[in-house]
C-alpha cells in the first residue's frame, strides 16, 4: 500500500490579511473532522476549498470562475493562501454537527445516538440439570423423553444427559419403596388425628367450654316480638328516664325559651 504524503503548502506567500479564525465562522461553513480532509468556504467566493498544511495552515489556491472551460479568464481569488486558524473545540463541534445533521433527517430514517439491543433470553437448562422435586413417574417420563429425542442413546449406551437421567430414575426406583411406606405412615396419623377431633368426649368438651343448654335453648326459641317494645337483651344500666325529672323540666323551660327569644329576634330584623 502507497504512503499517503502529508499536505504542505508549497508557498510562503499570504495575501496579507489578518488570520481568518474559525470562531468568527459559521460551524456549517467549514469542516474540521478528524480522518477527515479539511475543507472551508471561501469568505470571498463562497466556494468550498481545501485546507492546506500541518503547522500553517492555508486556504488552497484557486481561482473565482470555475467556467475556465467555457472560454472565461482565469482570476485568482483574494481568499487564495487565507490563513486559518483553528481556535475553536473540535470535539464540541463535531457533537454540534451530528446533532444537526439527527434533526435534519427525516424521522423515518433517523436512528438513536446509542443502539440498544435487546438480550437474548438464556437457553433453557437440560432436564438433567433442573433441580425440581424427584419422583418415580417424573424421572421415568423425563428419561423416555430424552431416549426418544436423542440419536446417541442406543440400546445400553447413553450419553452425558442420557446417563444422568437413567441413575436418577433408578435412584427413585430403588428410593419408591421407602418413600412409599412414608406416605402411608402419614395418612394413618392424619386419620388418627381426625378420630381424635370427631370423638364424642371431644366435642362434649367443646360444647361445655363454648355453648351450652342455656345458649343452645336461646338460638332455638323462636318468640314473636311485640313492635314497640323493648328487648330483654338490654341491661339495667340503660336509663330509661331521667333521674331528677324536675331538673329536667326546669332545663326544656330554659330551651323553650331561648328557641321563642331567637325566632322573635329573626322576625324583627327580617
Amino acid at each position: 500500500m502507497p504512503r499517503k504524503r502529508p499536505g504542505r503548502v508549497r508557498t510562503k506567500n499570504t495575501n496579507r490579511r489578518e488570520a481568518l479564525k474559525l470562531s468568527s465562522m459559521a460551524p456549517e461553513d467549514y469542516n474540521v473532522r478528524p480522518g477527515e480532509v479539511k475543507s472551508i468556504a471561501c469568505p470571498d467566493c463562497r466556494t468550498w476549498r481545501r485546507i492546506m498544511g500541518d503547522t500553517v495552515l492555508k486556504i488552497r489556491e484557486h481561482c473565482i470562475s470555475d467556467k475556465l472551460a467555457e472560454g472565461e479568464k482565469h482570476t485568482l481569488c483574494p481568499g487564495t493562501d487565507q490563513i486559518v486558524v483553528i481556535d475553536i473545540d473540535v470535539q464540541r463541534w463535531q457533537a454540534r454537527q451530528n446533532r444537526l445533521l439527527r434533526e435534519a433527517m427525516p424521522q423515518e430514517n433517523r436512528r438513536a445516538a446509542q443502539q440498544f439491543y435487546k438480550p437474548l433470553p438464556a437457553p433453557a437448562a437440560p432436564v438433567s440439570r433442573i433441580n425440581a422435586e424427584i419422583t418415580l413417574e417424573t424421572a421415568r417420563q423425563s428419561y423416555l423423553a430424552h431416549r426418544k429425542g436423542c440419536t446417541l442413546c442406543v440400546k445400553g449406551r447413553h450419553c452425558t444427559d442420557g446417563g444422568i437421567l437413567a441413575r436418577r430414575y433408578v435412584l427413585a426406583l430403588n428410593q419408591e419403596p421407602a418413600r412409599r411406606e412414608a406416605r402411608d405412615e402419614q395418612e394413618r396419623q392424619e386419620r388418627r388425628t381426625a378420630r381424635k377431633l370427631t370423638a364424642p368426649a371431644v366435642r362434649r368438651a367443646q360444647w361445655a367450654k363454648r355453648g351450652g343448654e342455656e345458649v343452645e335453648t336461646a338460638n332455638n326459641r323462636c318468640a314473636e316480638r311485640i313492635a314497640g317494645s323493648l328487648s330483654e337483651f338490654r341491661g339495667p344500666q340503660l336509663l330509661l328516664a331521667p333521674q331528677d325529672p324536675e331538673m329536667h323540666a326546669r332545663r326544656q323551660a330554659e330551651l323553650g325559651k331561648q328557641y321563642a327569644a331567637g325566632k322573635t329576634s329573626a322576625s324583627s330584623a327580617a
